[in-house]
């Protein structure tokens, strides 16, 4: 396991706390800008579904 945290797995645990994804700790245009936002949208909308249905 790497002692980096990966930035997908960073975006998709703000998004699980409610971090807006205007957050992104990220440079722009970076790679892992990209990654973080993959992850947070991954979940954000996983989340929006659930909350649409009720559950």
């Amino acid at each position: 396991m790497s002692a980096d945290p990966d930035p997908f797995t960073l975006g998709e645990r703000a998004a699980r706390q409610n971090i807006p994804a205007e957050a992104n700790p990220y440079h722009d245009g970076s790679e892992e800008h990209a990654l973080w936002a993959a992850g947070h949208e991954r979940i954000a909308t996983a989340i929006e579904a659930n909350e649409s249905e009720g559950t």
